[in-house]
């Protein structure tokens, strides 16, 4: 079933590109598939039961490339269960979206069906030849979306994003192969990788080969100073684009570190968890800062998902901090990671709808310029409460997913890294920044573009919608989201304190 959920978009995206399409169907096609990739998920969701520490629910492991030792082996746990589930409800979500699409819509269906199984695949991959090579493809798929159907610089956007993360991913890849080189047998199988980490103990060794897989994810996240390709890939693309650039493929990069760096470097992330808070308090305080500054609305958003990426490295990074060995001290850990993967899916359902409403102002005038709107409110008054919803979301308002991953962290966080609590003031930053693009935007009289600017058309608010009534249920209920997520924390928890 999972191998199913995985290529499944890769078929269709292939069929569509028989002769004789229109694009009418390849764009309901889309949807429909979509649509059905949502519905699988729950289904698994559903059926889902917590595996032992170190297996994988819905597992399948097939030879692939017996020479080097690996395999097609697929599988899920708390921490790659919830990122799948918010990967089909992106891309359902921008499917409807993009129902209106003019420009080759069908070459679009395709390429976003095709780029959906790479995003699938990664985080169902447990072999680490497999997990590069979605990695990769990921970025192929993203460039060619930016290029094809961005504006602005879009070319030179398109550009900059896949050196940047493409000479990422060469960096990730010699991590890799140092995993390989030091395992006995020869493996690139994660899970056995983590049972028995091969560069445990081998001091400078191991620190270095993390560094490596380090500096791969961080490209990808992206953190501070790796992100500078980030604001042009977003403000340049297309508002699908943006939507699953920040929401589904930034969490390649955090997923990364709790997936891979941490259970197979445990002693080598605690050397290297000083730097990775540091980096994480900087990339919260630079985003926000950085977002404030911004007068286009995308460019923004953008520089908000430095800031939300910053939290979830610093919840990471105090998980690998030494503590007494007390059970306290265990449960500040596991709280940390689950605050962490609790913020790569309300930072993905958020700020994709975000990039959609995005999407709605330059679908009105082609101009982001938050100085060029006013008085939006009286005349898109949905469009005003889907924004005002995802902007307080955002900045992590009690009621709202952001709130439930940020208090986890800093719960975790600040009871084994009291330096954490500086970052606290990256939500006063982002409660700056938020409201004042709300003021921008919604608020005053009806002014320059504001004039005749349509409310939202029912394939642009059904979507959103969808993404902000998730993030309210996982403010108001979110047991169902922790009790997936709590005990595979525990389990990357425990292999980080041996």
């Amino acid at each position: 079933m999972l191998s199913l959920l995985v290529f499944l978009p890769a078929v269709a995206a292939a069929l569509l590109l028989l002769p004789g399409v229109s694009d009418r169907w390849a764009r309901w096609c889309f949807v429909g598939v979509t649509a059905l990739e949502t519905a699988l998920v729950v289904a698994m969701w559903v059926g889902y039961e917590s595996p032992g520490s170190g297996e994988l629910a819905y597992a399948q492991q097939r030879p692939w490339i017996p020479g080097i030792g690996a395999s097609y082996h697929v599988g899920l746990d708390g921490l790659s269960l919830p990122l799948v589930a918010m990967t089909c409800v992106i891309f359902a979500a921008c499917a409807v979206f993009a129902l209106a699409e003019s420009s080759r819509p069908r070459q679009q269906a395709v390429l976003f069906l095709a780029l959906m199984t790479t995003c699938l695949g990664l985080f169902a991959a447990a072999d680490l030849v497999l997990f590069f090579v979605f990695f990769d493809l990921s970025i192929v798929g993203m460039y060619l979306s930016i290029n094809g159907w961005g504006h602005g610089e879009r070319r030179r956007s398109a550009l900059m994003f896949f050196l940047y993360t493409f000479l990422g991913s060469l960096a990730l890849l010699l991590g890799f192969v140092g995993l390989y080189v030091a395992s006995a047998p020869h493996t690139f199988d994660m899970v056995a990788l983590a049972a028995d980490p091969p560069l445990q103990g081998s001091g400078t060794t191991g620190v270095a080969v993390l560094g490596a897989v380090l500096l791969g994810l961080a490209v990808k996240t992206p953190t501070v100073p790796f992100h500078t390709w980030l604001p042009p890939a977003h403000t340049d693309a297309p508002a699908i684009g943006s939507a699953v650039l920040a929401g589904v493929m930034l969490k390649m990069g955090t997923y990364g570190f709790v997936r891979i760096a941490m259970p197979m470097f445990p002693d080598a992330w605690r050397d290297w968890a000083p730097v990775l808070i540091v980096v994480g308090i900087v990339s919260v305080l630079w985003g926000a800062l950085v977002a404030l500054a911004q007068t286009d609305l995308k460019r923004m958003i953008a520089y908000t998902s430095v800031n939300h990426m910053g939290y979830i490295l610093i919840g990471l990074g105090a998980a690998g901090l030494l503590g007494d060995g007390s059970a306290a001290t265990d449960e500040a850990r596991r709280t940390a990671i689950s605050g962490a993967v609790t913020q790569m899916v309300s930072h993905g359902l958020l700020t994709g709808a975000l990039f959609l409403l995005a999407g709605v102002v330059w679908a009105r005038h082609q101009d982001y310029g938050l100085d060029r709107y006013g008085g939006l409110a009286s005349k898109a008054p949905q469009f005003a409460t889907l924004f005002v919803l995802a902007a307080l979301g955002s900045l992590g308002l009690p009621g709202l997913s952001g709130f439930v991953a940020e208090l986890q962290i800093f719960a975790g966080g600040i009871a084994t890294a009291p330096v954490v609590a500086v970052a606290l003031l990256g939500i006063l930053l982002m409660t700056a920044v938020m409201l004042r693009a709300v003021q921008s935007l919604l608020t005053g009289p009806v002014d320059g573009l504001s004039s005749d600017f349509t409310d939202v058309r029912t394939r642009e608010w059904v979507p959103v919608a969808g993404l902000l009534a998730l993030s309210v249920l996982i403010g108001l209920a979110p047991s169902f989201l922790l009790d997936v997520i709590e005990p595979a924390a525990q389990s990357v928890a425990a292999l980080v304190g041996r």
